[in-house]
This record gives C-alpha cells, sequence and structure tokens, in this order.
C-alpha cells in the first residue's frame, strides 16, 4: 500500500514538475513550430528531457540506497539490503513512470499554435 502511494506521489511529483516546464516554455515551442518543427519532434525533446533528469534522480536515488542499506536491514523482510533485482525494479519502474507522466504536457506543447504561443509574451 506504501509502495502503491510512493509511486502515485512520485507520478503527480514528475507531473508537476514537466508541466511546469512546458508552461514556461511556451514561448520557444512555439518558435520551434513556427520555423518548421515537426509536433513530433517537440514531444520527444520535452520527453527526452523529463527522462534525463528522472535518470539522474534515480541514479542518485540508487547510490543513496546502497550507502544507506545497512541501516534499512532490520526494517527489510524477504530481501537482502542489496538486492540488484529490488534496485532493478524500482529504477525501471520510477522511469517508466517518468516516461508516461512527462507524455500528457509533451502531447499538449505540441498542440501550441505558433500564433498564439508568439502572442503570450
Amino acid at each position: 500500500m506504501f509502495a502503491a502511494l510512493a509511486l502515485a506521489l512520485s507520478a503527480i511529483g514528475i507531473y508537476g514538475v514537466v508541466a511546469h516546464s512546458v508552461a514556461q516554455r511556451t514561448h520557444e515551442i512555439g518558435v520551434r513550430v513556427a520555423i518548421g518543427a515537426e509536433r513530433i519532434d517537440v514531444v520527444i525533446l520535452i520527453v527526452k528531457e523529463a527522462v534525463v533528469i528522472a535518470g539522474a534522480g534515480v541514479a542518485l536515488g540508487v547510490i543513496a540506497a546502497v550507502l544507506l542499506s545497512n541501516v534499512m536491514r532490520s526494517l527489510l523482510f524477504g530481501v537482502t539490503p542489496r538486492d540488484p533485482l529490488t534496485f532493478a525494479a524500482g529504477a525501471g519502474t520510477l522511469l517508466l513512470v517518468a516516461l508516461a507522466a512527462s507524455a500528457i504536457p509533451a502531447r499538449r506543447a505540441a498542440r501550441v499554435e505558433p500564433v498564439r504561443a508568439l502572442r503570450s509574451t
């Protein structure tokens, strides 16, 4: 239950950060589309940036988890403190959540009308 709650909170947090970043870059996205960028290129740009940032966060989290694994030994049941499968599953799940959470703002950014985006400054 706590894992599902943590996953939901991480998805909401990632979505919020990416949506805010996209909203701040509306003018830039409008310029890109106005000078000929394909909408799929805009989607790929936004999703790629979100996954890179999430990947850095996951990497730091895995490093911290490995360093603190002995502290958590008494709280674990049925898993070793440095179980590679558990670390891989957790990291992979968070990266998939980042990918899914960035899809909605990316699609919204791709639908921005260039004239409207350029006038919003």
